[in-house]
C-alpha cells in the first residue's frame, strides 16, 4: 500500500505551458508564481520563441521546464509541444496559461476539484477580471465573419446598431457569477483542459500562427466533452489587446480566421 501510496503521489496532477515572447519579466514571473503556489503536483513547461534566452533564467523551480524555440512556429504550434511532453507525463490535467495571468492561492485547487467532481466536462474556464476587479467578457458563441469583423473594424456609432447580437456573442446577457455548460468558445488565455480528452481531439491548429486557435480547441471539444465556464475560480488577466494595436498581429488575426473559416464554414454554421 506505501508503494501504491508513493506511486500516485509521483503522479503529475497538472502540467501547464506558458509560450514567451519577449516579455515583461515582472508579468512573466507573477505568472509563474500564482501557478506553482500550491500543493498538487505540477509541472510547468516555458516554451520561449523569442530570438534569445534572456528570459532563461527567470525560475529555478525544479518544476520549471524551460525550452528555447526561437524558429517561433506560433503560439498554438509552440504550445503543441508542451502538450506532447504533458502526456508522457501522463498528468491529468494541462493547463494553457498566458505570461499576463495572475491568481490567488487556491484557485488551480477550485478548477482540479470541479474538474474531478464533473468527468463528463473536459474544458474549463475560471472568471477573468482586469487587474481593476472588471469582469472580462470571455465566454463567446461560435465566431462568424460579421462578429470578427465587426468587433475589430466596425466604428463605434454602427456597433450599437449591432448592440444585442454583439452582447449575445460575448455571453453579456447571460449571469457570470453562475456556472455554465457547454460553451462553444471559450478564451485561450486560461484553459484548463482534461488530458485524455485532449488526447481525443487533437492539438492546436498549428497553421494557425495566433489568434482564434482557441476558438478552434474549444469547439472540437465540445464535439466529444462538455466545456464549462466555472466562477469560484478567479484569475487575472492584463489583457492587452495586441492585434488591435500592430498591423502585424492584425494581420495573424486575419490568416488565423480565414484558416478557421475555411475549416468551419464561412456562412452556414451551428451558432450556440
Amino acid at each position: 500500500m506505501t508503494e501504491i501510496k508513493k506511486f500516485i503521489k509521483q503522479n503529475v496532477d497538472i502540467t501547464s505551458c506558458i509560450v514567451l515572447y519577449k516579455n515583461d519579466r515582472l508579468l512573466l514571473n507573477e505568472a509563474i508564481q500564482s501557478f506553482l503556489n500550491t500543493s498538487l503536483n505540477v509541472k510547468l513547461f516555458l516554451i520561449d520563441n523569442s530570438p534569445t534566452e534572456l528570459l532563461k533564467d527567470i525560475s529555478v523551480d525544479p518544476r520549471v521546464h524551460y525550452m528555447h524555440n526561437p524558429a517561433n512556429p506560433g503560439f498554438g504550434a509552440a504550445h503543441n509541444i508542451a502538450i506532447t511532453m504533458a502526456i508522457k507525463e501522463q498528468a491529468t490535467y494541462h493547463l494553457v496559461l498566458n505570461p499576463d495571468i495572475f491568481f490567488k492561492q487556491g484557485n488551480l485547487e477550485k478548477l482540479f476539484d470541479f474538474m474531478e467532481e464533473q468527468p463528463e466536462v473536459g474544458h474549463v474556464m475560471p472568471k477573468i477580471l482586469f487587474p481593476d476587479g472588471s469582469i472580462q467578457y470571455l465566454c463567446k458563441t461560435n465566431p462568424t465573419p460579421f462578429d470578427l469583423f465587426a468587433r475589430r473594424f466596425m466604428p463605434n456609432f454602427m456597433k450599437n446598431w449591432f448592440k444585442k447580437r454583439m452582447d449575445a456573442y460575448e455571453y453579456r446577457n447571460k449571469n457570470y457569477n453562475e456556472t455554465m455548460f457547454d460553451i462553444p468558445y471559450l478564451s485561450g488565455c486560461f484553459m484548463f483542459l482534461r488530458t485524455e480528452t485532449l488526447k481525443k481531439v487533437g492539438f492546436f491548429d498549428d497553421r494557425i500562427f495566433m489568434y482564434i486557435e482557441d476558438a478552434d480547441l474549444t469547439r472540437r471539444f465540445l464535439e466529444v466533452s462538455k466545456t464549462a465556464y466555472y466562477p469560484k475560480a478567479v484569475v487575472y488577466h492584463h489583457f492587452a489587446k495586441g492585434s488591435h494595436k500592430n498591423w502585424k498581429l492584425m494581420c495573424y488575426s486575419l490568416h488565423g480566421a480565414f484558416i478557421y473559416f475555411n475549416k468551419w464554414g464561412w456562412f452556414f454554421q451551428n451558432r450556440a
